[in-house]
């Protein structure tokens, strides 16, 4: 599909790639943190999708792939802000989010604020309040100090280049916190974890299950799984469970 850019009133210019379907579901792909809408597994929920006919919608955080915007400068509620933005925007009808790690916040974030066209939510390796709750937590006394005096601090990564960490990005995060509260949200809810996930650690992920209401939630361990789970056999697992929320959300669809 070909990436179009929606111009938004707050001046950022967002990437996005979207398709209509005939089913009136639309799937909506949430990226995670510092990734874009090129990744394996938007690609194949992308062909998927088509393949099903379902809509569906990708795109990318202002500071994030071929966005506009400097990544450093990005907090949680600018990267909300987008994901709201793009949604309303670029679709119509009830919706189904799959959010990967960041992306999950995002998915929820989301659901709390569409909660009139949300009708399911997948979530792969979720990082619900990773700033506060994961970042903060692991960074020594010599990083906290270079974040909250220097305002930044580069943070060593697996998947590349190092991550910039401001404080703005670690102090608008504890605002949209969601896992010391009930979140509400009634739907059908299918959480994918890697056991084997050194980012987001499956007990982190699995508050979840207390945290949220529904009661059609299903947590699946994958026991040799990583953070991406990217593999052919998540890959099919992955297009196996969106199967399954459409069907549940969209009978006879």
């Amino acid at each position: 599909m070909t990436t179009l850019f929606l111009d938004c009133a707050n001046g950022r210019r967002l990437a996005y790639r979207k398709s209509d379907g005939q089913s009136g579901l639309t799937f909506v792909w949430l990226s995670g943190f510092k990734s874009d809408m090129t990744g394996t597994k938007v690609m194949e929920l992308e062909s998927w999708a088509e393949s099903q006919g379902h809509g569906f919608l990708a795109f990318d955080y202002s500071g994030h792939g071929e966005s506009t915007g400097a990544f450093e400068e990005g907090t949680i509620s600018d990267w909300r802000e987008d994901a709201l933005q793009a949604i309303e925007q670029c679709t119509r009808g009830p919706l189904v989010l799959v959010g990967s790690s960041m992306g999950g916040w995002m998915a929820l974030l989301a659901a709390l604020a569409l909660k009139d066209r949300v009708e399911g939510l997948i979530l792969i390796a979720p990082a619900p309040d990773f700033t506060d709750k994961l970042m903060w937590p692991e960074f020594d006394e010599e990083a906290r100090t270079e974040i909250m005096e220097k305002g930044v601090f580069m943070r060593p990564s697996d998947y590349g280049d190092p991550y910039t960490i401001t404080r703005a990005l670690i102090e608008d995060g504890r605002a949209w916190n969601l896992l010391d509260k009930p979140i509400t949200f009634d739907g059908p809810v299918r959480i994918l974890q890697g056991r084997l996930d050194p980012d987001v650690p499956w007990e982190h992920a699995f508050r979840l299950v207390e945290a949220m209401t529904s009661d059609d939630l299903v947590f699946q361990l994958v026991k040799d799984g990583d953070h991406r789970l990217s593999r052919p056999q998540d890959i099919d697992r992955l297009k196996a469970t969106c199967e399954e929320i459409a069907a549940t959300v969209r009978p006879g669809q």
